[in-house]
């Protein structure tokens, strides 16, 4: 780590999530940003740091800095020529970016432990951004949503909630998760844990081009074993209303990222709410349908019936030939119990055809019950196919950031 004789914080454009709006160049009172056909870019001899291009970003993308000695600033020609943002390179004298808070890195590693850990992200998938906010000083986000998914004689009060961060920037990618720091103390007096929610919306925002984020929260009234209990953090949204302030810290997670480069598949296995991040890929799909990137989805979804199902309705809208939907009802009057794991087995020619595809991502979310039975049926399938799952296929998934599970 060399020593350096000045170091300057430069402002940079992030190309992976900007939208190309030119907001930011109209804004700047002193003309220091400008564009080619690929990038947005600011002249570091011009810009002085004032901060009216802030604002007006509805990605986020506009508030990216970077510590660098000034005589090695990055030119234009070298930012024109991006897709990415370069890593903050170390400095003598430049601080080492803030930990995850314990709270936050806990459950990550409960979440990810069903694959040994935090894994690599996909070789193409966009570069994520951690720990913005923290817990000393937090985003506040404004709910502009808050929507029963399931059906009022549900059993589950499945919601989904949209945060607009106005003019702070939070940018997230599909597969990361923010920590929400519910208001109050416990029975100790001490303030309440942070918890950790998945972005359910692509990276341009649950409504595109606005710098909001959706959440899909179920209101916890009992534990995993049936038992009474009250979650102190999901009440506390399910309960949010339009206007209400909330504080929010992160985004989390360098691992559940999908992929960018066209022609990958996305095979999606989930059960409730861990529908979350299936939903902000699939949309984000959606939207670039136009640009013919090719690449295949399925989806196989667990509930108890149709309607505690997170967004029913709108998947029944998506055209087959977009994505391949399985649904698995454990609990309907008069017929046997279906899961995943079922429809996983009744697909098995289909799945078997996947798994010899090299740009296949798998992503597993969900209750952490179903790690089993996911994993058996997938074992299973391969051996009626003459392809030997836990010795070659999934070490080979794993090794490449082919295989990804978050559950809890």
């Amino acid at each position: 780590m060399a020593a350096v004789a000045e170091l300057v914080r430069q402002h940079l454009i992030d190309p992976e999530i900007c939208i190309r709006c030119n907001t930011c160049e109209e804004t700047c009172p002193i003309d220091a940003i400008t564009h080619d056909s690929r990038n947005y870019v600011v002249k570091f001899e011009v810009c002085n740091s004032c901060n009216a291009c802030i604002p007006p970003c509805p990605t986020g993308a506009i508030d990216n800095w970077r510590q660098v000695p000034r005589e090695q600033a990055y030119s234009l020609d070298e930012q024109l020529s991006w897709d990415e943002l370069p890593p903050q390179r170390q400095y003598e004298g430049l601080a080492a970016p803030e930990a995850l808070p314990e709270d936050a890195a806990a459950l990550i590693a409960e979440a990810t432990a069903g694959q040994g850990g935090p894994v690599a992200p996909p070789w193409s998938a966009a570069h994520p951004y951690v720990n913005l906010k923290t817990l000393a000083a937090p985003a506040i986000a404004t709910v502009t949503g808050n929507y029963r998914l399931t059906d009022e004689g549900a059993d589950s009060d499945i919601r989904h909630i949209v945060l607009d961060f106005g003019n702070t920037a939070f940018p997230v990618l599909e597969g990361q998760s923010i920590g929400i720091i519910p208001p109050g103390t416990d029975a100790n007096g001490k303030p309440h844990h942070m918890r950790l929610y998945s972005i359910a919306s692509p990276r341009n925002g649950e409504r595109s081009g606005y710098n909001n984020v959706s959440l899909t929260v179920k209101r916890v009234v009992a534990d995993h074993e049936g038992r009474p209990v009250r979650g102190v953090c999901s009440n506390f949204l399910c309960d949010l209303k339009k206007g209400d302030h909330v504080n929010v810290v992160g985004p989390y997670g360098t691992s559940f990222l999908m992929p960018n480069h066209p022609g990958s598949s996305i095979l999606m296995i989930c059960t409730g709410t861990g529908s979350a991040p299936m939903r902000a890929m699939t949309e984000r799909r959606r939207r670039r349908r136009s640009l013919n990137e090719g690449g295949k989805l399925m989806l196989f979804f667990g509930a108890r019936a149709p309607g505690e199902l997170p967004y029913f309705g709108p998947l029944m809208k998506l055209p087959p030939e977009f994505i391949d939907i399985n649904l698995a009802f454990s609990r309907v009057p008069g017929q046997p119990k279906r899961y995943v794991q079922d429809l996983m087995r009744e697909r098995g020619d289909e799945l078997a055809r996947w798994l010899r595809e090299e740009d296949l991502y798998v992503y597993v979310c969900g209750l952490k019950g179903m790690e089993t039975g996911v994993g058996e049926a997938f074992a299973d399938i391969c051996r009626a196919h003459g392809l030997d799952w836990p010795g070659q296929v999934l070490p080979r998934l794993k090794s490449e950031s082919r295989f990804h599970v978050e559950t809890y």
